[in-house]
């Protein structure tokens, strides 16, 4: 598989999966730029892996992680971007409208990425611990903690007060 032909059977997805951990149209882009700028800077390696895709995935997750550990995001938007130019999928308006993305918003960004690596990716124990490079009983640990926190914040109605 050529580079161009991944980036154009998975690209969208990509992006999914970045707005998905990151709450942030712009970000899920820019992070989905970053993985695939880093996986063609090396695509021989990431072509002759066992999943590709995996490769590309666990760069996104890495670089989303890095994100959330840094102070601030580095850049800076310079100018208003007309809001009509730009053509989101139908997956923006569903986790927008989604109380569940709320409530992961209140996740620490480790929880948030096990939680969507497991529910919206699909993915199992052993995938997720994988991309995080962690081992696969850290991963359940941190999906019971992350469960037990959303069921926590339902009941104490914390979701609705942070976000106010």
């Amino acid at each position: 598989m050529e580079f161009e032909e991944y980036v154009s059977a998975r690209g969208q997805e990509l992006v999914r999966l970045g707005f998905t951990v990151s709450g942030d149209y712009q970000r899920a882009e820019d992070l989905a730029q970053i993985a695939l700028m880093q996986a063609f800077r090396s695509w021989r390696k990431v072509r002759n892996a066992d999943d590709p895709h995996h490769y590309v995935r666990r760069i996104l997750v890495n670089e989303f992680l890095s994100m959330t550990r840094r102070r601030s995001y580095s850049e800076a938007p310079t100018a208003e971007i007309d809001p009509q130019g730009a053509v989101p999928d139908h997956a923006t308006d569903i986790a927008n409208s989604d109380d569940l993305w709320r409530a992961l918003a209140t996740l620490s960004a480790r929880e948030r990425v096990v939680l969507v690596l497991r529910y919206y990716q699909d993915l199992d124990d052993q995938t997720i611990a994988d991309v995080l490079g962690i081992k696969p009983s850290s991963v359940r640990a941190t999906a019971s903690r992350a469960l037990a926190s959303l069921r926590d914040a339902k009941k104490t109605n914390r979701v609705d007060e942070r976000l106010s």
